[in-house]
Formats: structure tokens, C-alpha cells, sequence
């Protein structure tokens, strides 16, 4: 059986696993990011993930990034990645492993493994949207992530009509600014006048904090509405949800199912949506998995 890697690149860590064909983990490990050190240097330390993960033959790699990424190479990152953008992933990795690489944003990479080997397996349609400090998006589509012409297909976390706050990126009303973890601590601030971690916020909420609940209620809100407002584009009626704040399912499902209640897709069809299932190798088993799909076919686009 064929092996694979899967790289997962944050902004302070990369994690990289080796794994067959069936998505079981077969080692992993965890290197830090030098994310500030500029795109070389970031380079140099996933090659040093992967290996460490020993010399056995591989069948490929996947690289999910954060970022907009397309043909393989970064064209926007935040402010966290110094000399990011235009670091051509998939060709450096190639050049030194001589194997077909295949990289892709980090949300992309994360449905890519719900699909293949987690909550939507055996499904063709399928929304991913990921709550952590941001609020990211994708797009399965006849069983393959959509990624776009330009690699940006899904990201609805900055999509306006969520009210009228102010998003890290400048504009108001996105989603991020309502369902991201930072906006569930800035929320609860609001409330309360105290600064709380969000673990903490979900403690209280577990107990029957009413602020702590109204804060959740409104996350819950704007995940439905956003999940909503795939299903009417393309008729997704299952979203998969993960990111940090997914940590809090206990507490945001019961809110979340009540608002998908209250605002059905346009055919009257309730949308269903799942935490995921994958874990902490999420992001980098779903790199793995699409490298796997890449060996035999084009990104999908336009």
C-alpha cells in the first residue's frame, strides 16, 4: 500500500504526518513555523518535518497552507508570514523530493479530508467551515474540493451581512466578526466588561452563564445564516464545521440547530451540519488525501 504525506502549516507550527491509503496515521510530528523568518526559511523547516518522518518511498505530498493559494504557490497571506507570498510550495518540495506535490489553502486541505476519510465520507456535496482566530471556508463539489480560479472558492468568512463590526481586514459586518473565537471573546467583553479566554467562556456557558450563552447564541446565529446561504448557492445541504471553537460543539450545536431551524434553505430543506471528525491531523491527513486525488487528476477551477 501506497504512503503518503500530509503538512499542515500554521503561523507558529507545521505539523506533518505520514499516512496510507485509508487516511490511518502511520507517525506525525510537529516542528515549529518561522513564520517571521521569511519563506526560505519556512521551507527548510518542512522539509526538515517530513524528513524526520524517516527515507521510505512515498506516493506524494500535500501541503495545506494558510493563505490564498494558487498553482501551487502562495499569492496572499497575512501579516504573520514574512516573505510568504510568492513561494512556490509545490515545486520547492518537489525539487528536493521528487515526488508530485500538491498544495492548497488549509481550509481546502481540511474538507479535503472530512471527504475522503471523515464526517462526509461517501458524500459528493459538502461545505467546510472552520472557527478559529478567522473564519474560513470551502467547497466540495461532485465529490472534489472546488478551489476557483484563484484558489478563493468557500471563504466566506469575509462576507458581509453580519451586522455592522469591524473585521480584521478593514471592512464591517463579516462573518469573522461574529463566529471566529476572537469574536466570541471580544463579544463577552462587550457584555461583561472582562477579558475571557474562550475556553473559559465555554466553561461558564456549560453552567448556565447567561452572558456566556447570549454570546454563543450569537455565533450560532451567524454560523447558520452563513450555512444557510451555501446551501441556497449550491445546494450543500451538509456543513462540516471544526476550527478551535468546534472544541465548544457541546455548547454551540443546541443554539445552531434552533437557528437552522428557524431560517430553512430556499427548498425548505433543513441544513444539517456536523462537527468534524478528523481531529488534530485534520488539516494535514486532508493535504495527504488531495495529493493522493492529484496523482490522477487537475485541480479542479472555472
Amino acid at each position: 500500500m501506497k504512503d503518503y504525506i500530509g503538512v499542515d502549516i500554521g503561523g507558529t507550527k507545521i505539523a506533518v504526518v505520514r499516512c496510507n491509503a485509508d487516511g490511518e496515521v502511520l507517525s506525525s510530528t510537529t516542528v515549529p513555523a518561522p513564520a517571521q523568518a521569511g519563506g526560505d526559511a519556512m521551507i527548510a523547516a518542512v522539509k526538515h518535518g517530513i524528513e524526520s518522518l524517516g527515507d521510505e518511498p512515498i506516493a506524494a505530498i500535500g501541503v495545506g497552507a494558510a493563505g490564498v493559494i494558487s498553482g501551487g504557490t502562495v499569492v496572499a497571506a497575512s501579516d504573520t508570514f514574512v516573505d510568504w507570498v510568492g513561494v512556490a510550495i509545490d515545486r520547492r518540495l518537489r525539487d528536493r523530493f521528487r515526488v508530485p506535490v500538491y498544495a492548497l489553502n488549509d481550509v481546502n486541505a481540511f474538507l479535503a479530508g472530512e471527504l475522503t476519510w471523515g464526517v462526509g465520507r461517501g458524500e459528493s456535496d459538502l461545505f467546510g467551515l472552520t472557527l478559529g482566530t478567522g473564519v474560513g471556508g470551502a467547497v466540495a463539489l461532485n465529490g472534489r474540493v472546488w478551489v476557483g480560479r484563484g484558489g478563493m472558492a468557500g471563504e466566506i468568512g469575509h462576507t458581509p451581512g453580519y451586522g455592522d463590526l469591524l473585521c480584521t481586514c478593514g471592512q464591517s459586518g463579516h462573518l469573522e466578526t461574529r463566529a471566529s473565537g476572537r469574536a466570541i471573546e471580544a463579544a463577552f467583553l462587550a457584555l461583561t466588561g472582562r477579558a475571557t479566554p474562550g475556553t473559559e467562556i465555554a466553561d461558564r456557558a456549560r453552567v448556565g452563564d447567561p452572558s456566556a450563552l447570549a454570546v454563543y447564541d450569537g455565533a450560532a446565529q451567524a454560523v447558520a445564516q452563513a450555512a444557510v446561504t451555501a446551501a441556497n448557492l449550491f445546494d450543500l445541504l451538509h456543513v462540516v464545521v471544526g476550527g478551535g471553537v468546534r472544541q465548544a460543539w457541546d455548547v454551540l450545536s443546541r443554539p445552531l440547530e434552533q437557528w437552522l431551524a428557524r431560517l430553512p434553505s430556499v427548498s425548505g430543506v433543513t441544513v444539517r451540519v456536523s462537527p468534524s471528525s478528523l481531529g488534530k491531523h485534520g488539516v494535514a491527513l486532508g493535504a495527504a488525501a488531495a495529493a493522493m486525488e492529484e496523482e490522477s487528476r487537475e485541480p479542479v477551477g472555472l
